[in-house]
């Protein structure tokens, strides 16, 4: 019970502590999907509400027909078993019944793949993710000449990092340099990989692609929330792959044009404003 409260604390902690910032990111007991950041997770999160409905009532009517069976007929209760080898309505409505329930879970299903790989609108940020054993490169293509690498953050570096809030920045999640994007824009990311193969997943985003060595993989999302994201490479990359997060602060666009024009002289400095920045408008907020 204990251990119960503590993870619903750490969940409100998460979600609503700081007037500054909000985060999506692992909590204790949770067994749903993260809260919805784009369009696109909250289709996945209908999708498998509507599978849901097919799948509980399909569960329960084979278990109730397995009991019904195996009492009815029970050897004790049908001495001399039946011998019919078939029957013609029964076979009809295992052969029928299931096609259209097939038939209703892939029709939505492909409209939800369609829309995952078709963005609505052109991407007005491009963002090339390399993934490295075991940390990531980022390169932002534009005007401004900005790349810079993103690994987790060592936990004796975190005061020096101003990052010492694990609230906002969970022990083996947080990273030195986060993708920094602006809110309610359509950002693509590049996915690719210099030695193995990775995977850039964002459950928040709803987001999941392979990062395959000489390939590259495009992914889109448009964040509708200010905040912290946070993912983590979900393929077996060897011995450090559990060390390997990845983390996104999505912005304001105003806040994001001064960080990005910041950025490409002095990134530790961009991000420390950019922190500072927030902190005052939240606490404004607050104080408000």
């Amino acid at each position: 019970m204990k251990r119960f409260i503590a993870g619903g604390v750490g969940t409100a902690v998460a979600l609503f502590s700081a007037a500054t910032v909000w985060a999506a990111q692992p909590v204790d007991w949770e067994y749903r999907f993260q809260p919805a950041a784009t369009d696109i997770m909250r289709q996945i999160a209908w999708f498998e509400g509507y599978t849901l409905a097919f799948l509980i009532p399909i569960t329960l009517l084979v278990l109730l027909l397995l009991l019904y069976c195996i009492i009815r007929f029970r050897a004790s209760a049908n001495p001399t078993p039946s011998r019919t080898s078939h029957n013609t309505l029964i076979e009809v409505i295992w052969t029928v019944g299931p096609v259209l329930v097939l038939l209703l879970l892939a029709v939505p299903s492909f409209q939800l793949l369609t829309n995952q790989y078709t963005p609505p609108e052109e991407a007005k940020l491009t963002i090339k993710a390399t993934a490295n054993q075991w940390n990531w490169d980022y390169e932002y293509q534009g005007d401004e000449d900005l790349s810079f690498n993103s690994a987790m953050l060592q936990e004796g570096d975190r005061a020096a990092a101003g990052k010492e809030d694990k609230s906002l920045y969970p022990r083996l999640l947080a990273v030195d340099n986060e993708m920094v994007v602006p809110a309610n824009t359509m950002v693509r990311v590049l996915v690719t990989a210099s030695d193995v193969i990775h995977a850039f997943a964002m459950p928040a985003f709803g987001l999941k692609t392979d990062a395959v060595p000489g390939r590259l993989s495009e992914i889109w999302f448009k964040v509708e929330k200010e905040g912290f994201y946070y993912g983590q490479c979900s393929e077996l990359c060897g011995k450090d792959h559990a060390f390997m997060p990845i983390a996104i602060r999505v912005v304001s666009p105003q806040q994001y044009e001064s960080w990005a024009a910041a950025a490409a002289g002095d990134l530790p400095a961009a991000n420390k404003a950019l922190t500072a920045q927030i902190e005052a408008a939240g606490k404004l907020a607050a104080a408000n």
